[in-house]
């Protein structure tokens, strides 16, 4: 009797143990997509911040060339 209830208990802590380590992984996976989105917007904000500065560039430029004529 006190075998069974043994491996009952290692079983049921077992368990415990492989539900924590599921529960870790899919965390683990989640900070992943989350760190992945935020390199994706990163990048399209500098892209973006660059794409306004050559505009802003080539305004300048235009409008030093419309003084100029």
């Amino acid at each position: 009797m006190r075998q069974i209830i043994a491996v009952l208990a290692a079983a049921a802590l077992a368990g415990c143990g492989v539900e924590t380590a599921g529960t870790a992984a899919t965390a683990a996976a989640i900070k992943k997509q989350e760190l992945e989105q935020g390199r994706k917007t990163l990048e399209q904000a500098r892209q973006k911040i660059g794409q306004a500065m050559e505009q802003a560039g080539r305004r300048a430029q235009e409008a030093d060339d419309a003084a100029g004529k």
